[in-house]
């Protein structure tokens, strides 16, 4: 019997670790096509308005499952710390995307927002204080110079950064700020509420944003770039942090976060199947050597909080 029940309590601690590491897949697939719907309801729509409006009807969804099920409003200390999601997320990553989208492809975007996963574990770092391996800062450092060569090589050279990888770099520190904090808070919040009460505090301000982005080309653009856009709204944009958040809440942090590491892979092939382009080789090099540098800052951030 004594056997027996030593096996009953082991089993449930390994099986434990499953369901953090599958939300976080779940909501990573969903986040995989981001790019490319981007991309496609940005050669119809307004660049601003796409990154905004989207915001506002994840808003709308947000505010009415909170008041359905009477969530409790987050303390002062809270409200501050979800103004850093929002701005992260909710702001930063959709509006400075959908304007590099509009002059390069979903491809592209997705080598450089293949750092993602590094900066989330680099700005974890400092968040939480910790003091992970030297081997830890080498690998992020190499992964962002991969990034920026990788960058500079489709311009052209060295100088031929294109002011729409600066957009892809910036929209990669909004995002870790935001995923980083997130993760964190999810914990205290619970995951879809966390989201839910960042993007109904981001809601005012992207509301102003979607009325003065939209013209005449809501008019003009046609199915797919509002199939697309609706994909961004429901699910890239509230949906998906369901399963993310949850993900990483549930944890172990550190390891979900690694399951981000195939994002780009699917970006690429998403990109492939959708809009017919070809990534080639400096593209598929490049991006194997921006995620190979993430997973080894990962891993050994990983390894060493084991250690600790």
């Amino acid at each position: 019997m004594k056997v027996h029940s030593s096996v009953t309590l082991i089993q449930p601690t390994v099986l434990s670790r499953h369901p953090g590491l599958w939300w976080g897949l779940l909501g990573v697939v969903a986040f995989s096509f981001t790019l490319p719907f981007t991309r496609i309801a940005a050669t119809g729509l307004p660049a601003l308005f796409i990154g905004s409006a989207r915001a506002v009807v994840a808003a709308v969804l947000a505010g009415c499952a909170l008041a359905l099920t009477r969530q409790r409003p987050p303390s002062r200390a809270q409200w501050f710390r979800l103004a850093i999601v929002a701005a992260g997320v909710v702001v930063g990553f959709p509006v400075l995307t959908s304007y590099a989208l509009t002059s390069v492809p979903a491809s592209h975007a997705a080598v450089v927002i293949g750092l993602l996963p590094a900066a989330t574990a680099v700005l974890a770092v400092l968040r939480t204080h910790e003091r992970p391996a030297p081997s830890f800062w080498v690998f992020s450092a190499l992964g962002a110079v991969c990034a920026v060569a990788f960058a500079s090589a489709q311009g052209g050279g060295l100088g031929g950064l294109q002011w729409a990888d600066a957009l892809l770099f910036a929209a990669v520190l909004a995002a870790a700020a935001g995923y980083a904090e997130g993760g964190l808070l999810s914990r205290e919040l619970g995951s879809w509420q966390t989201v839910s009460w960042a993007l109904v505090l981001a809601a005012p301000l992207m509301t102003v944003l979607t009325l003065v982005s939209a013209d005449s080309r809501l008019l003009l653009a046609g199915p797919a770039q509002w199939w697309a856009f609706a994909y961004l709204a429901v699910v890239s944009m509230f949906l998906g942090f369901f399963a993310w958040y949850r993900g990483l809440a549930i944890g172990p942090m550190a390891q979900v976060s690694q399951i981000q590491l195939t994002q780009p892979v699917m970006s690429i092939l998403w990109a492939a199947l959708f809009l017919g382009e070809e990534p080639g080789w400096p593209t598929l090099l490049g991006g194997v050597a921006v995620i190979v540098c993430a997973a080894l800052a990962v891993r050994t951030r990983l390894a060493r909080t084991k250690g600790l």
